[in-house]
């Protein structure tokens, strides 16, 4: 199958894109990893995408694009993949389509994680991350024994700005700007599938698998 996977920050996209890509067999393909591997690689668009990465600036649609077409052709993806983080805007969706018609295949299905903006604050806004080694917490659903204290290596927990009540309304306001109108646009091609993202983890993977095998995945 190929899949493209969307929700609001906090719906759990990356770790929910996990499971359903080992479910399927299929590569889980992140905007994010494809960065990453393009830059450490050396590549040409890895180079001209970490002039802008180094100036502080965000990588321009057209070369996110270009890293993107060259992963769905490579062979792991042949079969099928799952994109998380892309497309985030409808031109972008319309890209996509162009870039996968050139291939010779179709988008099979858009899961949209379904999470109120409240829920969303409710998560990220209670993360601490350890100042010494990274790992981060959830004062209501993984608290360290001390509020300001790392179980795991003893450093000092903070909050990051990301996870301020304030950086995440403006994060949500910014999704429903760009990203929700993909729901639109998928929803009018009958690609779109909404999975409700409340609840444990695991009680949200069968959601998406049970939604999956409906068609045929």
């Amino acid at each position: 199958m190929r899949l493209v996977l969307v929700g609001p920050p906090g719906a759990g996209k990356g770790t929910q894109a996990e499971f359903i890509a080992a479910h399927l067999a299929v590569p889980k393909i992140s905007t994010g990893d494809i960065l990453r591997a393009n830059v450490s690689q050396g590549t040409a668009l890895g180079r001209e995408a970490k002039r802008y990465m180094d100036a502080g600036d965000l990588v321009p649609d057209k070369i996110v694009i270009n890293m993107v077409r060259d992963r769905l052709a490579e062979p792991d993806a042949t079969d099928g993949f799952l994109l998380d983080g892309f497309p985030r805007t409808v031109p972008q969706a319309q890209e996509l389509d162009s870039m996968l018609a050139d291939l010779g295949v179709g988008l099979d299905l858009v899961l949209e994680l379904i999470v109120d903006d409240d829920e969303v604050i409710r998560r990220l806004s209670g993360r601490r991350t350890c100042r010494g080694c990274g790992k981060i917490w959830h004062m209501e659903f993984d608290p360290p024994t001390h509020p300001d204290v790392c179980d795991r290596c003893g450093g000092e927990l903070f909050q990051r700005d990301d996870d301020r009540p304030e950086t995440i309304a403006n994060r949500l306001r910014e999704y429903a700007d760009k990203t929700a109108p993909l729901i639109d646009f998928y929803g009018a091609q009958g690609k779109l599938v909404g999975i409700d993202a409340t609840g444990p983890v695991e009680d949200v993977t069968v959601r998406a698998i049970d939604a999956l095998r409906s068609y045929g995945g």
